[in-house]
């Protein structure tokens, strides 16, 4: 027993021997390290394919939203590029909450208006008809009182 290790100890002083062993080391390492990387690689991959399916199977909301005043406020004070927190028009009621087609009634300089705001998004304040043709904002300003007169019809 003796006698091999100091066989195995004189092979290994040859230098010739030395550096065939250091570069077979260095192989099996790089191969190991290697096959590491790309098991990494792989399971960020995978993650990644896992979060994109998770985020199609969570898809659209099961619950209609609804428009608060909050909301509401929000919206006209962006499409008026006014400041959100210390705005000029002020959001007074909301009318008809529909997805679709809201009515809000908005006030400026205590002068009220119609406005309407289309899928919680758009908002526009000028005349809308229906397809009688009847005047839907003259409806809902005889409805709660709002005076003609200091209406801002847009120049007519």
């Amino acid at each position: 027993m003796n006698k091999k290790i100091r066989n195995i100890r004189k092979k290994l002083s040859n230098p010739r021997i030395r550096r065939r062993l250091k570069i077979a080391v260095s192989v099996w390492f790089g191969g190991i390290i290697l096959g590491v990387l790309f098991k990494v690689v792989y399971d960020i991959g995978y993650f990644d394919a896992q979060s994109l399916k998770n985020a199609e199977n969570a898809g659209p909301p099961t619950t209609n939203p609804v428009l608060t005043m909050e909301s509401a406020q929000h919206i006209v004070s962006g499409a008026l590029k006014e400041d959100p927190y210390n705005p000029n028009t002020i959001v007074d009621q909301i009318v008809n909450n529909n997805r679709n087609l809201s009515t809000i009634i908005i006030e400026n300089n205590k002068i009220k208006k119609i406005a309407w705001i289309i899928d919680l998004r758009l908002f526009f304040t000028c005349e809308l008809y229906n397809d009688q043709g009847y005047n839907l904002n003259e409806g809902i300003e005889h409805q709660y009182n709002i005076n003609r007169d200091n209406f801002n019809r847009g120049g007519h």
